[in-house]
Formats: structure tokens, C-alpha cells, sequence
């Protein structure tokens, strides 16, 4: 009988120790995996784009999704509060060659971004937990020197990049898998951006050729991967 209870009693106490250790708020985790950015091209067009660049055939497209990554560094300072930093990265130019179109050369894109801010997670007994965060920081956009064949008038492209002040508004939901991992099953961000686009394609294409473009830009992102727990 004693040998019973004190089977029982450790069972009870091993039970509690493994649901405390299985619960406990992890101080930092690290997040990292894909991402897609879904841009807002300000206002840019094919007509301004056959027109600026004196073209007569259509011969260019233009791209709004851009693939990339996403990680995130975040210290919890209970299990409510946290702090995040948080980097991206893209890849591809908006301006492409038109379906059917003969032309080459277009110039590579990318942007990165490193932005940092508080988030406030709901950590329950379930194993999902939901989590909304403002970060703010900078984003940086690029365009690479190119000439442009293949098309009516070539085209020659200088490179460009410009630092603009960002905004991430938004949150998402991860899935506990053990104490030390996660999936983030998705993380999607109003991303605001602040690029003046007649500043940026004058820059690469020549001063003067493209106006009335945004100065602002209103983006989402959307992220998932894997989040370690420590």
C-alpha cells in the first residue's frame, strides 16, 4: 500500500512537472522561414512605362509578388509581453518582360528590411498561440545596371537604391509542436512603406521620366516557417 502511494504521488508530481515544463513561457525564440511580399507598385503602369521609356509594342509586364525570408528574434518578458527584431528579405524587379515579348536584360531587384517592436502573445493551455505585433525600422529596395535589348528602343538602366522608413502592422498564429519547437503557421503584416518611386525610377532610368507616382506604399507580407524555443 505505502509502495502504491508513493508510486501515485510520484506520478502526480512527474505529471505536473512535465504539463509545467511543457507550459512554461520560452524567454527567447528565434523564428525563420519563407516569406512573400505582395507589393503595391504606387501607381506604375504599362502605359507609363511605354511611354517614359519610349516604347511602342508593349513589350514590358510588371510584378506585384516577390518571394523572400523572414527572421525574427524575440525575448518574452512574461508570457504576455515581448520585444521582436525582425529581418526580411525579396527578390525580383517589378518591371518584366511582357508575355510573348523579345525583351532581355531586365534589370535584378531585392529589398531588405530590419524593423523592431513589441508583441503581445495569448499563451493558453491549447497549442496554438496567437500573437499581434508593430514593428517600424527600415527598408531598403534596389534595382541593378542593366541594358534592356530585344525591345523597340533599348534601354539602360542605372543602379539605384534607396533607404525608406517602414512599418509592420499585423500578427499571426503558431502551433506548439514540444517545448522547444513551433510552426508558424502564418504570419501576415500590413507593410507600409515610405519609397518616393519618382525619385527611385528617375534615379535608374533618368531624372524627370516618371512622375506622379506614390511616395507611399500600403504592402502585405506574409510569412511562415519554424520557431525554436528557448
Amino acid at each position: 500500500m505505502i509502495r502504491f502511494a508513493v508510486a501515485m504521488i510520484t506520478l502526480i508530481v512527474l505529471n505536473g512537472w512535465l504539463a509545467f515544463a511543457q507550459d512554461a513561457t520560452p524567454k527567447v525564440q528565434v523564428f525563420g522561414g519563407y516569406s512573400l511580399l505582395h507589393a503595391d507598385l504606387g501607381g506604375l503602369n504599362n502605359a507609363i512605362l511605354d511611354t517614359d521609356l519610349h516604347q511602342t509594342n508593349a513589350p514590358f509586364g510588371l510584378a506585384t509578388n516577390f518571394n523572400g525570408w523572414n527572421v525574427e528574434a524575440q525575448y518574452n518578458a512574461d508570457r504576455w509581453v515581448g520585444a521582436v527584431v525582425d529581418f526580411g528579405g525579396r527578390y525580383g524587379s517589378p518591371i518584366t518582360a511582357a508575355s510573348g515579348a523579345t525583351a532581355s536584360g531586365i534589370p535584378n531587384g531585392n529589398g531588405y528590411s530590419f524593423l523592431a517592436g513589441p508583441v503581445i502573445s495569448y499563451r493558453a493551455k491549447s497549442r496554438l498561440i496567437p500573437f499581434a505585433h508593430l514593428l517600424a525600422g527600415w527598408d531598403r529596395t534596389s534595382l541593378s545596371a542593366s541594358t534592356i535589348t530585344g525591345t523597340p528602343v533599348p534601354v539602360s538602366s542605372a543602379a539605384t537604391a534607396y533607404t525608406d522608413f517602414a512599418i509592420a502592422l499585423g500578427g499571426g498564429l503558431d502551433y506548439k509542436i514540444w517545448r522547444r519547437l513551433a510552426l508558424r503557421l502564418a504570419q501576415v503584416d500590413r507593410y507600409h512603406t515610405s519609397l518616393n518611386l519618382n525619385k527611385f525610377y528617375g534615379s535608374a532610368f533618368g531624372v524627370g521620366l516618371f512622375e506622379g507616382l506614390a511616395t507611399h506604399q500600403d504592402n502585405w507580407r506574409v510569412s511562415a516557417g519554424a520557431v525554436l524555443q528557448f
